[in-house]
């Protein structure tokens, strides 16, 4: 295997996984979060397995 046959497998798996997830969920840009979200008043979502209950 060369290089080249390896780089060109990787891009194609990420394209193709890219592509996937495209299909399986398209893009809304009405239900997207803001790409930066600083001082937007927005509640952080998802955890953080450090931080204890409230």
């Amino acid at each position: 295997m060369t290089r080249r046959f390896t780089a060109s497998l990787a891009i194609f798996g990420l394209v193709a996984l890219i592509g996937l997830d495209v299909i399986a969920s398209p893009p809304n840009p009405y239900r997207a979060p803001p790409m930066l979200a600083f001082g937007s008043g927005l509640a952080a979502s998802g955890g953080f397995c450090g931080a204890l209950p409230e």
